[in-house]
């Protein structure tokens, strides 16, 4: 059982970081879904990965982004559109799976994207990314007793 749960966390880790190159692709390209679910079935990203939570994620933060922005949007300390496009792909993402991933831990969500962040983002952008997911997490997850 530990080697296919082992599996499934490096799986959802790969869905996470082709997801974050999709998103950030798409917020410079403007592409559909169709279109970029095929870019990255095409070109071999997603052989290790779980291409259904990478499906579901890609389509649902294309189709809420603006629900999704307004989410997050209280926690920044700037206007959305200062932010770096990593950065944002980080937090909508981050912010769908807070959303809708009930039965993942906020804390390994937070920390993945974190992850993520420090290591194709600019400097410090992994503790921003952490401080605005920790606190929608605050705002959309029941915490625990």
């Amino acid at each position: 059982m530990r080697d296919k749960r082992n599996k499934s966390r490096g799986n959802r880790r790969q869905s996470r970081r082709v997801l974050l190159q999709a998103l950030y692709q798409w917020s410079m390209a403007d592409s559909g879904y169709e279109e970029m679910r095929q870019l990255y079935a095409d070109e071999g990203s997603l052989q290790h990965a779980d291409v259904d939570y990478f499906r579901q994620c890609l389509s649902g933060v294309m189709s809420q982004v603006k629900d999704i922005d307004r989410t997050y949007a209280p926690y920044l300390d700037r206007e959305l559109e200062e932010l770096t496009e990593l950065e944002r792909a980080c937090l909508r993402a981050g912010t769908f799976e807070l959303l809708e991933s009930e039965a993942v831990p906020p804390a390994v969500i937070i920390n993945e994207w974190v992850e993520l962040a420090k290591k194709f983002g600019a400097e410090n952008s992994f503790r921003y990314v952490n401080a605005v997911l920790d606190a929608v997490a605050r705002t959309v997850r029941e915490p625990v007793l």
